[in-house]
């Protein structure tokens, strides 16, 4: 529980061991860090990898084994419903003390192109493991430079609640920067369905947005209840325009 989603601060896709190291060094507390399914003949094992990249000079059981050591949280990004099962007995096998957000994207959201993963797969799956875990339950999208892009529809959160409805644990919506300001309605209806669900704002590398975007955001909504998974230059921007630079 935290007061203010922005004072937790993020170590956007920790994935080979350098960016691991770093992120473990981090004044970070939370790690995102993306899960897939190794494509080698036979292996079948999880490593840390983000699409189109698909190999890695880690696997998942090394990463979790160094994690293990802080007290950092994490946030497990998953791509495909293949590498989830192997994924969840390690994570089981290795008994983390910190918290653990497992993450996929299960609907289709604004521009999005990418394959869902099948969300009743993933959460049974999941909560079998882990049933105090929390999800972070994402809409694929994309992002069209120079266009006027259209945020979360109605439609789209309602779909989200209806499958959230039954669920006990504390879900996080994970949702683009750039197409939040067009979606404040739509996001606000979907927060007001459970005190159990938040928003975590990520952004793509190649999006255009600004820090005004960012306090925007911050201004639409309960500020305990947002979370800022953002890239430089806005991640040390925001946090000046709010008074929470981080200490070199």
């Amino acid at each position: 529980k935290t007061r203010d989603g922005a004072e937790i601060i993020w170590y956007h896709r920790a994935n080979n061991k350098l960016q691991m190291t770093e992120a473990i060094q981090s004044p970070a507390h939370m790690i995102e860090a993306d899960v897939l399914l190794c494509e080698e003949e036979g292996s079948g094992e999880p490593i840390m990898a983000h699409p189109p990249e698909t190999s890695s000079d880690n696997t998942l059981k090394e990463w979790l084994n160094e994690i293990k050591n802080t007290s950092k949280g994490i946030k497990l990004d998953f791509k495909s419903l293949a590498a989830v099962n192997p994924s969840m007995k390690l994570l089981g096998d290795i008994k983390l003390r910190q918290p653990v957000w497992i993450n996929a994207d299960i609907l289709p959201g604004p521009n999005g192109s990418n394959c869902v993963v099948d969300a009743k797969g993933f959460l049974d799956t999941v909560i079998t493991f882990f049933p105090d875990v929390t999800l972070s339950l994402g809409w694929t999208t994309g992002w069209i430079n120079l266009k006027c892009n259209k945020g979360y529809s109605l439609a789209m959160v309602q779909e989200m609640a209806k499958i959230c409805r039954d669920l006990t644990q504390p879900i996080t919506f994970p949702v683009r920067a750039a197409l939040v300001r067009q979606s404040v309605p739509e996001l606000l209806w979907l927060l007001q369905q459970s005190n159990r669900y938040t928003l975590t704002i990520w952004t793509g590398k190649h999006d255009d947005y600004s820090v005004e975007d960012l306090l925007f955001i911050r201004d639409s909504f309960d500020k305990s209840r947002v979370f800022y998974d953002i890239l430089e230059p806005q991640k040390s921007e925001f946090r000046k325009a709010i008074g929470m630079q981080i200490a070199a």
